[in-house]
């Protein structure tokens, strides 16, 4: 007997095995997609992991129920880097997977109603339900969420659960699949009218049919000209309907009349227009030239490379250059990107280049599109190119030559919630490590931990000092807060040195970028008589005010409120707004500069992909003077036109209760300060700061990375922080605080009777109350050199300790592996 290990979407340490059935003998591999049955009803699709003869001990095996694919889906290159992210994440293959494929290849369970046709009602039934039973009597079945939405019920579980009762219905779980593919109707000449002929005797059987002739003329203008119609030329049905009024039906005529056919064919949802002069590579400069000879050599030594190079230095021009080479190799490229917002800038220059071989693969996409890009590189189609944000790295890529990781430092690469909480960066790596793939990372700031793996000649070092075409880099000055507000100086949040800068770039038709790294109107409200302020209901944080929707909203959670006139516990009128967000700076800006258009850029302002390209293009064009925006608008954002950067308060970045705080502030700052000063003149950077002196600031205004990395690496190896040890989270969870507390105690002391002084708590997080859940944190800090897997099985075996407690079997233990 066969059996396969398969693996399910379900977050479990152990794959589950399963029979192979004799008719499927033969016809199974590592990678295909299997239906199976999963507990009581559940019907679940899964990927086979492996074949073997093993029959399981501890349990009798179920059969596989059928087969979803001829091939398999997933290959062996992603099954093995899937089994390191479960290593060395500690998480499941379920949870991998679940993160891996566009959710139109996953299939799930979904409970159908069927309508009973020999069911006669005994007595009169309520309206609604009556309503339902006529609506499945139409339909013949339907499911939960259909029937919910045509009765405007939230949930019509006991209606149903009534029908089924009286045997008016019945339940079966089945299958369905969410993607399908998109179909458009073409049409062409029919076989018996393309020759000169038959065709003129078609227009002349056509002199009473003014509309039908009418059409078939623009059909044939559509194809080219007669002998391009002739070849059986295509023309999109609907396009063809749009060139005169009401001709569909004179459409229809021709069909019947058998002059034209129409045949119905699946397209590619990503089409957009073909680019008809594919650009030739550019001529680099001398630095950028020299910059792309050390890269190779670095490939030619199989070692990464990371390119350091200053803002605006060309690092785009040197990574066209690197696809090219690939391409022509026949090699793949991925060019990974941390933000969904540069892939909107970034695509038209790579389209200009690779044309129809640039594929793009990211969140604001629908699934249908993701699938389809999924599909063109599994069965290597058009492809050769993808630019895409993290989960790029799942894509079944199969002959991948180069991978490009842009803005390798950005924390966008880090997945935080659910599980996986992988980094893409790393597993970029492993997948380059996979494929023996040429590898390389860029930034202009590079982590502390890329800096150090160049340092102990695991990465090679390649420098670009210069901006391109001899730009300069931009002049930044650093205004003390404190002393104008001492002096009463500043108007709102901005210094008179910014606003008189601000007036400068506006009158001289520049742009000007404005950066606060908070959202929302206000950080939150505070009565001026007693001190209260609104916080959220399920979060332990402040409820930050936005102005456009008037509501108080927690950006951990969603909840929002109201906006209350007195103060909820002494009933005093005196609410304050404190603080300020991009909202308020938005709004005050344009107060103090009513003749100038503002747009704004962050989470709110881009919840949809044309919400990005809305923003990005119009800045691009000049249709907004000022920009404002959060980290939004510090990575990698190309603008010509920007003289003028302000850093609003330094002091929120630099006061982050976190080891890796200087590094973020240094990152962010060093990048934002590097959208100024695009082209021929030189940008100002002004820095709002209460501590000027601080050197971190230093650091950015001299632009000395080497300085500023000795100082954080020295203190990183005296206190083990990375590079030198590991970090891993336990986030503990529960809705009972003493639960919470106690669960914690017990694993942190399990822990340390195996791991000793490298654990640390537990400890009460910054935010310790998220969604009614009260945490408590628990680090875990081990040497480089420990095993990743045996880490996670003495982890593992202390967190079933705890949870197999029966206080604390509903207690949830989160893991987070390299935590940012």
């Amino acid at each position: 007997m066969r059996y396969a290990d398969i693996v399910l979407p379900v977050p479990l340490p152990k794959l589950f095995t399963y029979e192979v059935p004799n008719e499927y003998h033969g016809t199974l591999a590592a990678g295909q997609r299997v239906v199976v049955s999963f507990g009581k009803k559940k019907l679940l699709s899964g990927i086979i992991f492996s074949l073997h003869n093993n029959k399981p001990e501890a349990y009798e095996t179920k059969p596989i129920i059928s087969i979803l694919d001829d091939k398999p889906i997933v290959t062996l290159s992603q099954l093995k880097v899937w089994e390191w992210m479960a290593d060395y994440y500690q998480c499941t293959l379920g949870e991998v997977y679940k993160a891996a494929l566009p959710s139109g290849l996953k299939l799930e369970s979904e409970t159908r109603i069927f309508y009973n046709d020999e069911f006669e009602a005994e007595t009169e039934m309520p309206e609604k339900t009556q309503q339902i039973l006529d609506f499945l009597a139409a339909k013949k079945y339907s499911t939960i969420s259909e029937i919910n939405q045509f009765s405007g019920l939230k949930s019509c579980h006991h209606i149903i659960k009534q029908l089924i009762e009286l045997d008016a219905v019945v339940v079966n779980e089945q299958l369905k699949g969410s993607w399908r593919p998109k179909t458009e109707v073409f049409l062409s000449l029919h076989n018996n009218v393309r020759n000169e002929n038959s065709l003129r005797d078609a227009f002349d059987s056509l002199s009473r049919a003014p509309k039908q002739l009418e059409v078939l003329m623009l059909f044939l203008q559509s194809t080219g000209g007669v002998s391009e119609a002739m070849t059986g030329k295509e023309v999109l049905k609907k396009e063809l309907a749009s060139k005169a009024v009401n001709s569909s039906t004179a459409i229809n005529e021709l069909i019947k009349k058998e002059m034209l056919v129409q045949v119905k064919r699946n397209v590619d949802r990503l089409l957009t227009s073909k680019i008809e002069n594919v650009q030739k590579v550019k001529t680099l400069s001398p630095e950028q030239d020299s910059a792309l000879q050390e890269t190779l050599k670095g490939f030619d030594e199989n070692l990464p490379v990371l390119l350091h190079g200053v803002t605006s230095s060309g690092k785009t021009e040197i990574y066209i250059h690197l696809i090219d080479q690939a391409i022509k190799k026949g090699q793949q490229a991925l060019y990974l990107l941390p933000e969904i917002a540069l892939t909107t800038q970034i695509t038209n220059r790579l389209k200009a280049h690779f044309g129809e071989k640039l594929g793009i693969y990211h969140s604001k996409f629908s699934d249908d599109q993701r699938v389809e890009v999924y599909n063109n590189l599994l069965n290597n189609k058009s492809y050769r190119v993808i630019l895409g944000v993290r989960s790029s790295v799942f894509l079944p890529f199969s002959n991948l030559g180069l991978i490009i990781i842009d803005e390798e430092h950005e924390n966008s690469f880090k997945q935080f919630d659910p599980a996986p909480r992988y980094h893409a960066r790393d597993v970029a790596l492993v997948l380059g490590q996979g494929f023996k793939s040429s590898v390389l990372l860029g930034t202009a700031t590079p982590s502390i931990e890329s800096y150090y793996n160049v340092q102990n000649n695991k990465y090679r070092l390649v420098e670009l000092t210069t901006r391109f075409e001899g730009m300069m880099m931009p002049e930044i000055i650093v205004v003390n807060t404190r002393e104008a507000q001492r002096k009463k100086m500043m108007q709102s949040h901005f210094s008179p040195q910014l606003l008189e800068h601000i007036s400068e770039a506006l009158s001289n038709k520049q742009q000007v970028i404005l950066f606060q790294n908070r959202r929302g109107f206000a950080p939150f409200m505070e009565c001026m008589s007693c001190g209260w302020i609104p916080k959220c209901k399920h979060c332990d944080v402040s409820l930050t005010y936005h102005k456009h929707i008037h509501q108080l909203i927690c950006h951990y959670c969603g909840y929002s409120s109201n906006v209350h006139a007195t103060c909820q516990a002494c009933e005093s009128p005196t609410l304050n707004l404190k603080g300020f967000g991009t909202q308020k700076i938005e709004e005050e800006i344009g107060q103090i500069f009513p003749d100038a258009s503002i747009a704004r850029m962050d989470y709110d302002t881009t919840r949809s992909r044309k919400g990005y390209e809305n923003i990005i293009s119009g800045f691009e064009q000049g249709e907004y003077n000022i920009l404002v925006g959060t980290q939004m608008v510090t990575k990698g954002l190309d603008f010509d036109r920007v003289s003028l950067v302000g850093i609003l308060n330094a002091d929120q970045m630099l006061n982050h209760p976190d080891f890796r705080a200087f590094e973020k502030s240094f990152q962010m700052m060093a990048q934002v300060s590097g959208r100024a000063g695009r082209k021929h003149k030189r940008g100002t950077v002004i820095i709002q700061t209460s501590d000027p002196e601080h050197p971190v600031i230093a650091k950015v205004r001299s632009n000395n990375y080497a300085a500023f990395y000795q100082e954080q690496i020295e203190e990183r190896e005296q206190f083990n922080y990375p590079p030198f040890y590991r970090i891993i989270h336990l986030t503990i969870k529960h809705k009972n605080q003493n639960v919470t507390n106690q669960a914690a105690n017990y694993l942190a002391g399990l822990l340390r009777s195996v791991f000793g002084s490298r654990i640390l708590g537990p400890q009460v997080p910054p935010v310790n109350r998220i969604q009614d859940h009260h945490l408590q944190r628990i680090m875990i800090k081990y040497e480089r050199k420990a095993s990743p897997s045996q880490v996670k099985k003495l982890i593992r075996d202390c967190i079933n300790q705890t949870l197999a407690n029966e206080r604390w079997k509903y207690v949830q233990i989160v893991n987070d592996v390299d935590p940012l």
